[in-house]
């Protein structure tokens, strides 16, 4: 069995360049926890640190002591934690951060004609990659005010978590493309760019587009098409300015997966395509694992449990220890596998609580772990 490369967190927390950190890892591996419980000890070591949650559950405001976050940063401060640095936190709110993108880049005229567009109010919601590309856009903010000296975003959960990679390319093709052109050339040639596209030969084209999404809705996206061109450049500018610093030498990857083989699977699919867009991985979190907390195999703990009399608590704890045995025994072969795939790959094991994190002490133990 190939020996672990050991994952240094706390010399990824302190070095002084590192400024962004990316967990990512499919669903239900504990990403929100480590994002949280890695901003708080890297606070409590002297950073300036700000945990971006892409995930839109609660859990992080709740661990962290705080009613609810925002889609602006908000300062953590309960009676009893006084880090040397500062702690602050906020939570992804997809469509406030592309209405204030609106505003700042649009002007206060066509940013009303923009916002209060229904084809606007549908992509700004559910147009494919506008999730993803919003958290870039609120990294970059985030990096651009130079307020804090370590950014740590959680993602979302799946092979989502790595489509903010592609999201600027294909929200930008997407809005730029001979499609939307194409759909939008009625109002911008006075109603005759429809005409022209049906006597050209398109008149089945035209008519299925008809069908689908209606003239009302053409009408919109070529209004909004019209309000969107003078910041579109700069959209794309912002969207790669980003995409250069998650390359940066400043950003650092960590791939969080529990010691499951879906969850190894899709951690081997992180590390491969980090590798393959050139993405600094710094490590994986082996997270919910099961280590041996006694010296005795599970042969021994259950040839002891056969001879024990009259000592029903002995013989269950005995026969709770053979099964822990064999669960870590399991872990060990699957986490030895991914080793030997990806021997260059730092790992850190963090075992399992008793129970969930819901507070900061329950962070800085996980903390703890993800360092010893």
């Amino acid at each position: 069995m190939p020996a672990d490369t050991a994952l240094d967190v706390d010399a990824l927390l302190d070095d002084p360049a590192s400024r962004v950190i990316v967990c990512c890892g499919s669903g239900g591996v504990g990403k929100t926890t480590t994002a949280a419980a890695l901003a708080l000890r890297a606070a409590e070591r002297g950073r300036q640190t700000v945990v971006l949650t892409i995930d839109p559950a609660r859990r992080l405001a709740q661990a962290l002591g705080l009613r609810e976050l925002g889609n602006h940063p908000k300062q953590v401060q309960v009676e009893g934690f006084e880090p040397k640095g500062e702690l602050w936190a906020m939570m992804l709110d997809m469509r406030r951060t592309f209405d204030d993108m609106v505003r700042v880049h649009a002007g206060p005229e066509r940013a009303e004609q923009l916002l209060q567009n229904p084809f606007y109010q549908t992509i700004s919601t559910s147009f494919s990659g506008t999730q993803e590309y919003m958290a870039m856009e609120k990294l970059g903010q985030l990096a651009a005010t130079d307020e804090w000296d370590l950014i740590i975003v959680d993602t979302p959960p799946s092979r989502s978590a790595l489509d903010f990679l592609d999201a600027p390319t294909r929200l930008s093709t997407a809005l730029d493309g001979r499609m939307i052109r194409l759909l939008t050339g009625p109002a911008k040639a006075g109603g005759w760019g429809l005409r022209k596209v049906v006597s050209a030969g398109f008149s089945m084209f035209a008519k299925a587009v008809s069908t689908i999404i209606g003239g009302q809705l053409l009408a919109d996206a070529s209004a909004f098409m019209q309000a969107f061109d003078s910041m579109f450049g700069g959209f794309r500018e912002r969207a790669r300015k980003t995409a250069e610093l998650l390359r940066s030498s400043g950003t650092s990857f960590l791939v969080v997966a529990a010691p499951e083989p879906d969850a190894l699977r899709e951690a081997s699919y992180f590390v491969e395509r980090l590798a393959g867009e050139s993405m600094p991985l710094a490590g994986l979190v082996a997270n919910r694992t099961h280590p041996v907390l006694a010296p005795l195999s599970a042969t021994e703990a259950l040839t002891a449990a056969e001879s024990v009399q009259n000592a029903p608590l002995a013989e269950a704890v005995l026969r709770l220890h053979a099964d822990r045995v064999a669960l870590a025994e399991r872990e060990n072969r699957l986490l030895a596998r991914f080793t030997r795939a990806h021997p260059e790959v730092p790992l850190t094991r963090v075992p399992a609580l008793a129970g969930d994190v819901h507070d900061l002490e329950g962070l800085r133990d996980i903390g703890v772990k993800l360092t010893s």
